[in-house]
């Protein structure tokens, strides 16, 4: 977790080793799996054991981390079969979510998720995965958020949480991130196009090739 304590940090300890432990599984320099090494982190980020152990149940209650008598904290796994449940259940609740958006859209929206894209293609260019599932994130959250059902946005956000950690997998090959941009650029045509079928069929094809690519990395691991 090199230069993190050079950022700028959150208003308390907890927040800000929290905010750590979330960039270091999202970039995958925690990788699915990997031991936290509580004492190591603790010296690198010059916090105390309080607000690490604080952040780690944090984390545990959302289902990033995993506890393990005797042995630590641990990065969750999931099986493929988990995140392909998760991706179904995404694909009804954001389908309703993604066509009550594109019928309303409120204005504002579309300069808002143009915004973000630049934001998510200028870090797909530097090969800069954590910055680009940071941006990727605001980018569909300012979609499905316009829906005006913050209660579903919850429920979506949830699902995204259990699977941050492969989010950085996905990103680390440039075709993979090459194929996210040309996506995005064809949600927002059919968005500004009033076509809210298209750009649920898109966004359909969007999580299907992070799947099939994610299949393949399992596979592989």
């Amino acid at each position: 977790m090199s230069g993190a304590v050079e950022r700028r940090r959150p208003p308390t300890a907890q927040q800000f080793v929290l905010a750590e432990l979330r960039r270091a599984i999202t970039s995958g320099e925690l990788r699915p799996g990997g031991a936290i090494r509580q004492e190591t982190l603790a010296a690198r980020l010059d916090v105390s054991r309080v607000p690490l152990r604080e952040a780690l149940k944090a984390l545990e209650a959302e289902g990033l981390v995993v506890h393990h008598v005797h042995r630590g904290y641990f990065v969750a796994e999931l099986s493929l079969a988990d995140l392909e449940e998760i991706y179904r259940i995404r694909r009804i609740l954001e389908t309703e979510a993604v066509r009550t958006a594109a019928h309303r859209l409120p204005e504002g929206t579309l300069d808002a998720l143009e915004e973000t894209q630049r934001e998510v293609e200028r870090a797909a260019d530097a090969g800069d995965v954590a910055a680009m599932a940071a941006a990727n994130r605001r980018f569909h959250f300012t979609l499905v958020e316009a829906s005006g059902m913050p209660r579903l946005v919850r429920l979506i956000a949830t699902l995204w949480d259990a699977t941050d950690a492969y989010r950085s997998l996905y990103y680390a090959e440039d075709a993979h991130r090459e194929v996210a941009v040309h996506e995005h650029r064809a949600v927002l045509a059919a968005l500004a196009e009033g076509d809210a079928e298209a750009t649920v069929r898109w966004l359909d094809e969007h999580r299907d090739h992070a799947v099939a690519a994610l299949r393949e990395v399992l596979a592989l691991e």
